[in-house]
Formats: structure tokens, sequence, C-alpha cells
């Protein structure tokens, strides 16, 4: 029995001579894994492994799950095609990182249609903007935490205020752990909960502002998915 299916591709892995693994996160089933072959030199039937680059929209029909081995991709089609994203290199760090954070924030992540179509359609409007590209990351890494339970309550920010990373609120005084931000960098997390789309271009950062950010926010994430990786991605982006 075939399933059909629409998914962003996540990562892709080597398995054996002519065989990929593709993670993706789908409408459908959340997070999951499906095996393609894919071509060599010869073409023939087999899948173009460019399909599966990182961060693309597909509809991808599988075989019936069995318990012993993986779906294998059967037929897989783009459901989007980007007009910038691939050919702009600002863009294209960007997405890297995204695909590489998003193999960790949703490793475990279940059935969610509201997160899938945040994260497709936050892509998209990537693509077709022209305007707080290099920003992107920080505000989708705040917006998606929405989704998976633990954003930061700003309700109670104010002038002075810490930030508590493992409660994710705001507090005047100083919690008995280590995991809390100073006043300074309290505020950022604010500021960085305020970025939606639309003004996005409006929030102007240096270099090393939005590298401390990006700090921050990952941290953050740290503290609330078990086995966070470190994002090796995340050096190209310093240089933006």
């Amino acid at each position: 029995m075939e399933q059909k299916m629409r998914g962003i591709v996540i990562r892709t892995v080597k398995y054996g001579d002519n065989k990929i693994i593709v993670d993706l996160l789908t409408r459908e089933h959340g997070r999951t894994s499906v095996v393609s072959r894919c071509a060599g030199r010869g073409g023939g039937r087999r899948l173009q492994r460019q399909i599966f680059q990182p961060l693309s929209i597909l509809e991808v029909t599988v075989s019936g799950q069995h318990a012993s081995r993986l779906p294998e991709v059967k037929e897989a089609l783009p459901a989007e095609v980007y007009g910038s994203l691939p050919y702009d290199g600002v863009k294209m760090s960007v997405a890297f990182f995204i695909a590489e954070f998003l193999t960790y924030a949703t490793r475990s992540q279940q059935t969610d249609a509201q997160l899938y179509d945040f994260v497709e359609q936050s892509l998209l409007w990537f693509d077709a903007t022209d305007k707080g590209a290099a920003n992107f990351h920080l505000m989708f890494m705040m917006q998606l935490s929405m989704f998976l339970g633990f954003h930061p309550d700003t309700d109670d920010y104010a002038d002075g205020c810490l930030f508590d990373l493992r409660e994710g609120r705001f507090c005047m005084q100083a919690p008995v752990h280590p995991d809390f931000l100073h006043p300074d960098e309290a505020s950022r997390v604010s500021l960085l909960m305020r970025m939606r789309p639309h003004n996005l271009h409006l929030f102007r950062m240096s270099r090393h502002e939005r590298n401390r950010a990006a700090d921050i926010i990952l941290r953050f994430y740290r503290i609330h998915v078990p086995q966070f990786g470190e994002m090796r991605s995340l050096a190209v982006l310093r240089e933006l």
C-alpha cells in the first residue's frame, strides 16, 4: 500500500552505494525518515539526488510502512519551487542553518499540522522577501518555540528584569541556578519576540549583535530540547 505525504527535507544521509536516507518534516506524519534510490550516471528511473536538497518542499509517495525497514520513495515531486533561495548567497547560508536547526529541534516531533504550516509558510516568505534576510533565522527560532511549547513569556517584562532560561520567564531576582540572562541580554529576548515577517526589516543589528542573539536562542533550545547538538553551520552565519 502506498502513502502520499507533503514534506520538507531536513537532511539526507548516504546509505549504501545508490541510496540515501531522507529525513522529512511532514504535515501528515510529523518527523519521519524514508529511503530513496538515487540515479547514478545512467539515470534510469531512479530519482535525482538534487530533488532532496535541504528545505525542499516535496510531494512524496512512499511504499507502505514495514516494521523492519524504512518506507521507500516511489515518487518525489516539488510541491513548491523557490524563486530566490537557491541563488542568493545570504539566503543559502541561512537555509543550511535552518535545516540543521530543524534536525535537532524537531527530532521527536509528532504530527502537528500547525507547526508544519508555520515552517513551510515561513520558508516561502523567506524565499519571496528582499528585506531582513540576515535576521530571518532569529525570528524563525523564536517563533518556532511557540509550537514546541516552551516559548518565552513576555507578559512580565520590565526594564531591569532578568530572564530565567529554564522557566522561560522574566523575573526581578536571580534564580538559584545559573541558567539566566542579566538585564542587558534579557532585553534582547523581549526584542526578539516582537519580530514578525512584516517588521523584520526594521530590526537593525550589527554582526556582533546578531551572533550574540543566535547564541542566546540556541542556549535556550539546548535547555529545553534533549540532545540538541552543536550547530556546525553557525560558523558560516557568523560571517554574514
